[in-house]
């Protein structure tokens, strides 16, 4: 291991572990890999933030309700911030990476001094979920999107809220501020992205083109320029100066969860599913698409010409690496796309700005003043709940190393440079197949040179290399996902145990037998289910929806039930207030069923009957009765008295479940708000 004495700057720290693994220039290595997986936390993950300056630093946050900082690619816990008395929702790292901000389910938002390791403010104001949380770039704010649709501007010198943003009605999905400072985007599950005047207090613009939730916004770095992504499947950048829309990207198979700009500018990356884009949008155009396998991509980072990017799934963060020297980002290069062997779009030239530059402040290049916490001019006097509250909120260092070489080096004074940050090494590229090894005997002869010597130091003949022979190689960071065996599970596990016979000695038609053990019956039960479904297509298709959704609850069979409303979801404009009453009870058995599927379902139809049919049921309700009869207002009445009685069943339901962790547990604490009017 590499040793040094001079303090490493917070963007080169991690360079010096680097070095002890470079690679040969020569050898070809991949432009896509997985860099490293921890467990994070001790229950699920619940949200996960890179540091943008060095993109060495993740910070977690868990149902445990902690913040967990980590240096990425060492796999031990630098710190662990206490305080959350419920999870942690939404966590953000400011731009010099000394301060951390995390909100919570309960509304509450807690700041940290990482250099100091001690809790900076704690700040009470929002009634619900913190969605989304961004530091302003020079001065000393925060800004906070909550599910209870408000937008909230902090001073964390004064520690108090200095101005509400009202306008959404859905959750606040994202906040960033301009590079400039001047303006904030937010972005809501109301299909809309607006943009604030901070200094005059009131919205600039909303932009309504989006058809679904608008999950990410993003500033270009230096162009007025604005991107928005959304469940809609959907990338649409706005100019800033005419407030329009100047393309839109419509070609993704899944929604769009974290988009970066390049540093310079020239490109878009956009995180989807299992795959990363890189984008051009006058015209719009595909430059490139990277396979990479991280799932559902939660943050991206570009430093030293790599992208990390880190998803996490239950308790499990991975962190992978794209080496953007093997990616196009224009419109000439062997990766951008072709038909009939011609590019799809003429190169244009990059780095030419097309719109205004965003004026920065003179000071951008000095270090902003830190916060004093011995200050009293600077610090409004906290209540003493809020001592009590700040008190036990605590900073936790668990690797006493990591955090001095990290955080501490800005404290002293050296006259020797900081070395320059590397490069996260790239592995070699997959080994060829063992087949084609014993095809090349005169190399596997001057590989089998270079072993350690034996006790016999006399030449021997090399036997074939066989699928069962012994190779002395370094195993890959990362197990290729075509394996023939899997990983971590023995098939004698699930084969019964039988005596004096070993797993090898099973015959194949035994080892068969014991599979194919409960297939009839599964595949009674799925010929069950498609001869259900089949009868309410045909149903449908003959008459209404109401009625092919009688003939679904008729049979008796949730699964049909799911089958259906997962159909019904996608098209809002389906559900009218008679087929509610029919739903409903349904409803109420999915939330409380013991699949994970059936409770999503659940779920998004709830929330789509509360969004469209709620605000109607109450105002009937509350109306006057009508002089003389009227039929079809008395039926009307009739449905929403029957509507709201199921409601009020489903919202028992729902309280008893809103302190569940995870996804689910946000899913009702939502519709738990929805359902407020009703109590």
């Amino acid at each position: 291991m590499l040793m040094t004495t001079q303090p490493l700057d917070r963007k080169n720290w991690f360079s010096v572990a680097v070095k002890s693994s470079v690679m040969a220039a020569a050898v070809a290595t991949k432009t896509a890999w997985k860099l490293q997986e921890i467990t994070a936390h001790s229950s699920n993950v619940s949200s996960l933030v890179l540091g943008k300056n060095s993109s060495r630093l993740l910070a977690t946050g868990g149902d445990d309700c902690r913040v967990n900082i980590w240096s990425v690619n060492k796999p031990n816990c630098i710190m662990s911030l206490t305080g959350h008395t419920t999870p942690v929702e939404s966590v953000k790292i400011n731009t010099n990476e000394e301060l951390i901000v995390a909100g919570s389910q309960s509304g509450s938002i807690r700041i940290w001094d990482l250099e100091a390791a001690k809790i900076l403010r704690t700040l009470m104001g929002h009634k619900a979920n913190i969605c989304s949380l961004d530091f302003h770039p020079y001065g000393g704010f925060v800004a906070s999107g909550s599910m209870d649709t408000n937008v909230k501007l902090w001073d964390v010198r004064r520690k108090g809220c200095v101005f509400r943003y009202k306008g959404h009605t859905q959750a606040i999905r994202c906040l960033r501020f301009s590079p400039d400072g001047k303006w904030l985007a937010s972005s809501a599950d109301d299909h809309t992205v607006k943009l604030w005047d901070l200094a005059a207090g009131k919205i600039m613009c909303e932009f309504t083109e989006h058809t679904g939730p608008v999950n990410v916004v993003e500033f270009h770095p230096n162009e007025y320029l604005l991107v928005s992504g959304s469940s809609d499947r959907t990338i649409r950048f706005w100019d800033l100066e005419k407030f329009q829309v100047v393309s839109c990207i419509e070609e993704e198979a899944n929604p769009v969860r974290c988009v970066l700009f390049n540093p310079d500018g020239c490109c878009l990356y956009a995180g989807c599913h299992d795959s990363l884009r890189v984008y051009g949008w006058e015209p719009e155009r595909c430059f490139d698409v990277v396979t990479v396998n991280w799932g559902k991509v939660a943050d991206l980072s570009v430093c030293n010409n790599q992208l990390v990017g880190v998803s996490f799934t239950q308790s499990i963060v991975s962190s992978f690496v794209v080496d953007l020297n093997k990616v196009s980002k224009c419109g000439s290069g062997l990766h951008g796309l072709v038909k009939d062997d011609k590019p799809l779009v003429q190169p244009v030239s990059v780095g030419s700005s097309l719109r205004r530059i965003y004026d920065r402040p003179p000071t951008t290049c000095s270090r902003p003043q830190r916060l004093k916490h011995n200050s009293e001019s600077e610090r409004r006097s906290p209540s003493s709940e809020d001592d009590r509250e700040e008190k036990e909120s605590t900073a936790e260092i668990q690797n006493p190393e990591d955090y001095k070489e990290i955080f501490q080096p800005k404290n002293s004074i050296t006259r020797t440079p900081p070395c320059k940050s590397e490069p996260f090494p790239a592995p070699p590229e997959d080994e060829p197949t063992l087949a084609k090894e014993t095809s090349r005997p005169s190399q596997a002869a001057d590989s089998q040179s270079t072993l350690p010597s034996q006790e016999n130091p006399s030449p021997i003949q090399r036997p074939p290399i066989a699928s069962s022979a012994t190779i002395t190689r370094v195993e890959p960071s990362v197990i290729p996902a075509a394996r023939n065996e899997p990983i971590g599970l023995k098939a004698s596990d699930f084969l019964p145990a039988m005596k004096n016979q070993s797993l090898t000695e099973i015959v194949d038609d035994e080892a068969m037998s014991q599979i194919r053990k409960g297939h009839e019956t599964m595949c009674v039960v799925l010929t069950s289910r498609h001869k259900n479904l089949d009868t309410v297509r045909a149903v449908w298709s003959t008459g209404d929806i109401k009625t092919s959704v009688d003939s679904a609850v008729a049979i008796n069979d949730l699964s049909v039930v799911v089958d259906l409303l997962n159909i019904v979801n996608q098209k809002a404009s389906l559900w009218k207030l008679d087929l509610c009453t029919v739903i409903l009870p349904q409803i109420e058995k999915l939330l409380q069923s013991k699949y994970e599927s059936y409770v999503q379902t659940g779920c998004t139809s709830l929330k789509l009957i509360l969004q469209r049919f709620l605000p109607l049921i109450t105002d009937i309700l509350a109306a006057p009765p009508s002089v003389g009869v009227d039929i079809s207002r008395e039926e009307r009445l009739h449905k929403c008295r029957l509507c709201y009685k199921q409601l009020k069943n489903i919202s028992n339901v729902i309280k008893n479940k809103c302190g569940l962790s995870g996804r689910h547990g946000s899913a009702f604490r939502e519709l738990h708000l929805l359902m407020a009017v009703l109590e």
